[in-house]
């Protein structure tokens, strides 16, 4: 499995019949705490090896270091939480590599387990499924604040919280069930990933806007305009989709790019159910008969 329908990661299959899951992911700073960016950028990363319905085996650090810039210990608080949240999943830190650069960019690659029959993706949605969402939305407008010293300080502890927090439980939780399919929501926001599941699965996705769980604030300072340039390419990359009674703050939430998002699950109604009431992730939608297609209500 490559990147022809847009799915989270690359996978190969081994000699003796179980898959390699494959994946990559570095970025610039988003929080000024070294350790807690270490953190972030480590559960980001392993994000992907959860959306496939996999088990973290081992990842390697992947570090840009503007020499002379910023103190060592800052590096070594990095990579700190980094090791600390792969060890969480259950992995190891094999390594990794650097170089020198003008600017901060740390990330992993990170290889991963599944068996055959359990590979999730986003190719799998049917109709009558339920859509849960497992992370609140709005990592990117939250982040984009702060930056601009316009984020309230709850928003800002839950904003870090939801980023460092792995997908595991959320995984776990699901892997119990049956799941049809599902992508983790990152850089192309719901919308993106929504959408490529959509196209990916020959479905229409309905999407309930006033069902999506938030972090707090983030529809006043998406009103306020603190919103990131992605945020107008993610709404491009879907082109005209078909909103309902959807105001402009709710479709500056909806193409938000998220940081180490939550995963979102194409499950049938009674998993759904059970998922809700075990507090994993919220009902945002369904998945309806038709061409491929998201509908944002």
């Amino acid at each position: 499995m490559g990147f022809d329908l847009a799915d989270d990661a690359g996978v190969v299959r081994l000699p003796d019949g179980s898959l390699l899951i494959q994946t990559v992911d570095f970025f610039t700073p988003i929080v000024d705490d070294p350790y807690t960016f270490g953190r972030i950028a480590a559960a980001n990363s392993l994000s992907d090896v959860y959306a496939m319905g996999g088990t973290p085996l081992s990842a390697m650090n992947i570090l840009c270091w503007p020499q002379g810039s910023l103190p060592v210990s800052a590096l070594g608080e990095m990579m700190r939480g980094a090791g600390d949240t792969v060890v969480e999943a259950g992995a190891i830190l094999v390594g990794g590599h650097s170089v020198k650069d003008g600017e901060l960019k740390f990330g992993l690659s990170v290889s991963g387990l599944v068996s055959a029959e359990g590979l999730w993706t986003n190719a799998g949605a049917r109709a009558g499924d339920v859509l849960v969402l497992t992370k609140p939305l709005g990592t990117g407008i939250l982040t984009t604040a702060l930056k601009r010293r316009a984020c309230p300080d709850d928003a800002e502890r839950a904003a870090v919280d939801a980023m460092a927090t792995l997908n595991k439980a959320a995984f776990e939780a699901a892997a119990e069930g049956t799941v049809h399919a599902c992508t983790d929501i990152t850089g192309n926001g719901l919308i993106g990933h929504a959408w490529e599941m959509a196209h990916a699965s020959g479905v229409c996705l309905r999407i309930e806007s006033d069902r999506l769980p938030l972090l707090p604030h983030v529809c006043d300072l998406a009103e306020a305009g603190h919103i990131t340039g992605a945020n107008g390419n993610n709404r491009t990359y879907v082109g005209d989709l078909r909103w309902d009674g959807v105001g402009e703050t709710m479709r500056r939430v909806l193409a938000d790019p998220q940081t180490s998002g939550g995963l979102l699950l194409s499950v049938p109604p009674a998993d759904a159910a059970r998922l809700e009431a075990a507090g994993i992730g919220s009902v945002v939608g369904a998945v309806e008969e038709g061409s491929a297609a998201l509908h944002i209500v």
